[in-house]
C-alpha cells in the first residue's frame, strides 16, 4: 500500500498494435504523473503497486524501500538468490531483484489470475529473468515448497487493503520458516494503526516461530499517529539490524527500526496467534489513500 498522485487509467489504447486486457473489476493501472513510463496498480481503492518500466531500481513506495533494505542485505552484494513472493501485484520487488541480483531464481504468487495477466500484458518485465509467476492461494502455494529452499521469503498478500488471516498465523509463520535457509529472510508487509494491536501480534506471533526479528516503520506509524505500512524482517540467524537501521534512517521518508529489547517491549504482553483465533488485518481509515 503506497500513496502519491497518478492519471490516465488503462493507458493509452491507442499506443498498442494489438488489443490487450483492461485491468479486472476492483483493479485499476494509472499512469504515473510524475514520471514516464511508470505506473500504478490500484485495487478496490488500495494502491499496491508502483513500476518503473526503464528502472526497476526507482521503489515509490517508502515501505517497498524497506522490504528492499532487506533484499540488499540478504546476501553479498550482486549475488543470485532464491527468492519467493506471496503476493505478485505489479512484481515491483521482484523486478528489483532481477535487476540488482542478475541470475536469481524467481517465483510468485497470486490468487488473481485475471490481474496476473494483465500485468505481463500491460507491464511486462525483462524476460532474461528467471521469474515465474504461479495463480493460487498463498498458504497452500508455501506449504508445498521444499525445505530451505529460499534466501528470502517476501510475504505482501493484501484482499483490497487487508492481510487475509490465515497469513497471520504460527500455523503461516511456521510454512514460511521451514522453506527458509538458515541465513535467509522472512520480510512481511503489515498494514496496522492507532494501537497497533494487529502488528504487535504479528510479532509475537513471528517470534514464536523465528528467534531474530527487526521492525520498521515511519516514526508516525509506530506512535500510531496514522495507518500505514510495518516491515517485519525475521530469520532463523541474527540479522543485520544496524545495518537495516542505518537504510531505513537514511530513506527520503525517515522509518525506525526497533530490533532487541525495544522489540520485546513493543510487542509486550501479545500471544501468537493461531489459526483458530487469527483474523484478517484490520481496515485502514476511510480516505487514509
Amino acid at each position: 500500500m503506497g500513496r502519491r498522485r497518478a492519471r490516465q487509467r488503462d493507458g493509452d489504447p491507442a499506443a498498442d498494435e494489438v488489443p490487450v486486457p483492461t485491468a479486472p473489476p476492483g483493479a485499476e493501472l494509472l499512469a504515473d504523473a510524475d514520471r514516464p513510463d511508470s505506473w500504478f496498480l490500484v485495487v478496490e481503492g488500495t494502491p499496491q503497486s508502483h513500476v518503473d518500466l526503464t528502472d526497476p531500481t526507482h521503489l515509490d513506495f517508502s515501505y517497498v524501500r524497506r522490504i528492499a533494505h532487506a533484499v540488499d542485505l540478504v546476501a553479498p552484494e550482486g549475488e543470485p538468490i532464491d527468492a519467493l513472493h506471496l503476493g505478485a501485484g505489479a512484481l515491483t520487488l521482484a523486478r528489483y531483484v532481477a535487476h540488482t541480483r542478475p541470475g536469481s531464481r524467481q517465483r510468485a504468487v497470486d490468487v488473481d489470475a485475471p490481474l496476473v495477466e494483465v500485468v505481463r500484458r500491460r507491464l511486462p518485465w525483462d524476460r532474461r529473468a528467471q521469474l515465474r509467476v504461479g495463480i493460487g492461494d498463498a498458504r497452500e502455494w508455501i506449504s508445498a515448497r521444499r525445505d530451505a529452499s529460499a534466501d528470502l521469503v517476501v510475504s505482501d498478500v493484501f484482499s483490497g487493503a487487508r492481510t487475509p488471516a490465515r497469513l497471520t498465523s504460527v500455523e503461516f509463520y511456521t510454512e514460511a520458516a521451514r522453506v527458509l535457509r538458515p541465513g535467509g529472510f522472512l520480510v512481511v508487509n503489515i498494514g496496522d494503526g492507532h494501537t497497533l494491536d494487529h502488528a504487535r501480534a504479528q510479532v509475537a506471533t513471528a517470534g514464536a516461530v523465528l528467534p531474530h526479528l527487526a521492525l520498521t516503520a515511519e516514526p508516525g506509524v509506530l506512535r500510531g499517529r496514522r495507518f500505514g505500512n510495518l516491515v517485519l524482517v525475521a530469520g532463523h540467524r541474527p540479522l543485520p539490524a544496524d545495518d537495516l537501521g542505518r537504510r531505513a534512517h537514511r530513506d527520503p521518508e525517515m522509518a525506525r527500526l526497533l530490533a532487541g529489547g525495544d522489540l520485546d517491549r513493543f510487542a509486550s504482553g501479545r500471544s501468537p496467534v493461531r489459526d483458530a483465533d487469527a483474523v484478517d488485518s484490520p481496515a485502514p481509515p476511510d480516505g487514509v489513500f
